[in-house]
């Protein structure tokens, strides 16, 4: 199975898009046209399921120098009309991410197309963002006279350009225009009206106050706008944990049983983190409950996840692993996380139900995974090959790879070698750590990643671990 938008593994533009060191290796290998029309696509159109905290530009940044692969796609694709119309930074982020990788590696039509989208582009914040790590000074500063004209001399206008100060991943733009006669007026207000802002986000709290009981608290989470959902009940649980009193319990059992939803929620996550003696059975009848609503059954399991590991948790979680519903997802993950050798059977077997019922991405395999490779169940390596070659996010594939390491007799001279070429670091580092020396490929690209300044420090690390004066690099 794999989502629409993601191609099979077996092809390279599913290889590319999954961020696999094979991609890289296989697009090496293709004609060189074919190659470079495939890394575009990827690029242009980004098939990460979170695109937040997956990593691939410095992937495709390597490949595209690698491949001395032209930026004309790139350039279209920023500069097209359609930059106007869809602003959301999925669009363009990828893009302007990988052009700041190439700039960084000496490309100045990378640097040249940052400063003009920087200039013109909806998404000019996070070229700009690019440019503060990469450009020069003298770069930066002919950016303010386009920039700073995107803020009309108006109340709104000051507004905006004072949330643009404060909100600025990287100031030093900002800081260098303030230095400039031209803009050090305007952009000292705006750099004070922030201050201002969150000063008074801090006088106006809107949160429970000194004095309110449990009732005041629990009525505060239900009045949380639809949608507030975890935040607001997690944020009643805490406020509980200082104003509830033994003598509270009776009325946090009832509200536990049958409260509102919100409150309901705030009550059991109250209860198990402080191990209530009802805690386990109230869990269990919440997720059970068909008529319970979608908040308190998340709330539920999410409690017993949290809860601190005693032999009354563990022992729960040994009867409701095998169960086929949430909770039993729940308490499986419970094993995987802090079991023992007693429970590698059952977390196997959520691991391969999982796959089997829910795909190679379901939610759940990231405990699961970890939890095989923690116990060490080498029976557990067949189900683990199809998950890392098929999952479609790179994080998952990267904790599919360190249980391997720990299950998979083969995994050294296997796929930490492809590894070595993952668009994740902490992939790439777990490569540098394992892969088997033998092969020539190996040893060229560990000198590579060494002597490559964006390569992660750990990543270096790891691979002067294997060349050291005492290191073997076998």
């Amino acid at each position: 199975m794999f989502d629409p938008d993601i191609a099979p593994s077996g092809t390279l533009l599913g290889l590319l898009q999954r961020g696999r060191g094979d991609g890289t290796l296989h697009a090496l290998a293709a004609p060189r046209a074919e190659a470079l029309a495939v890394l575009d696509d990827c690029v242009l159109r980004d098939a990460r399921r979170d695109w937040q905290v997956e990593n691939r530009s410095l992937y495709y940044a390597r490949l595209y120098m690698q491949l001395d692969g032209g930026l004309d796609a790139i350039e279209r694709h920023l500069f097209h009309p359609d930059d106007g119309v869809d602003t959301a930074e999925e669009r363009t982020g990828l893009a302007l991410s990988v052009l700041g990788h190439l700039a960084a590696y000496g490309r100045d039509a990378a640097r040249l197309l940052l400063r003009g989208y920087a200039a013109s582009g909806s998404n000019w914040r996070w070229a700009l963002d690019e440019l503060a790590l990469r450009d020069d000074d003298a770069g930066l500063a002919a950016l303010a006279p386009a920039v700073l004209a995107r803020f009309p001399a108006t109340a709104e206008g000051d507004a905006e350009l004072a949330a643009a100060v404060r909100d600025a991943f990287e100031p030093r733009p900002w800081r260098l225009w303030a230095e400039d006669p031209r803009y050090a007026e305007r952009l000292a207000a705006a750099g004070e009206q922030g201050s201002f802002d969150r000063w008074q986000r801090q006088l106006r709290p809107r949160g429970p106050r000194p004095g309110w009981s449990v009732a005041d608290v629990l009525r505060w989470a239900e009045e949380g706008a639809p949608g507030a959902g975890e935040q607001r009940y997690l944020a009643a649980a805490r406020c509980l944990g200082a104003v509830a009193g033994p003598e509270d319990r009776p009325a946090l059992l009832s509200a536990a049983r049958v409260g509102p939803d919100a409150a309901r929620a705030a009550v059991l996550h109250h209860l198990a983190e402080r191990g209530d003696p009802d805690a386990l059975d109230l869990i269990e009848a919440t997720a059970g409950d068909p008529a319970a609503g979608e908040v308190p059954t998340a709330a539920a399991l999410a409690a017993f996840a949290r809860m601190r590991s005693t032999d009354a948790v563990l022992g729960r979680a040994r009867g409701w692993a095998r169960r086929g519903d949430e909770l039993g997802a729940a308490a499986a993950a419970v094993l995987a996380r802090r079991g023992d050798a007693r429970d590698a059977g059952v977390v196997l077997a959520a691991l391969r139900r999982t796959v089997r019922v829910d795909g190679p991405d379901a939610g759940a395999l990231w405990e699961l995974v970890d939890g095989v490779g923690r116990l060490g169940v080498g029976c557990a390596a067949p189900v683990l090959r199809h998950v890392y070659r098929e999952t479609a996010s790179s994080e998952l594939r990267g904790r599919t790879a360190a249980a391997l390491a720990v299950t998979d007799p083969g995994f050294a001279a296997g796929f930490a070698v492809e590894c070595l070429w993952d668009c994740e670091e902490s992939t790439r580092e777990l490569a540098a750590r394992h892969a088997a020396t033998g092969d020539d490929r190996v040893v060229e690209q560990l000198r590579r990643l060494a002597a490559d300044p964006a390569e992660e420090a750990e990543v270096q690390t790891a691979v002067r671990s294997r060349f050291g004066p005492d290191a073997s690099a076998a």
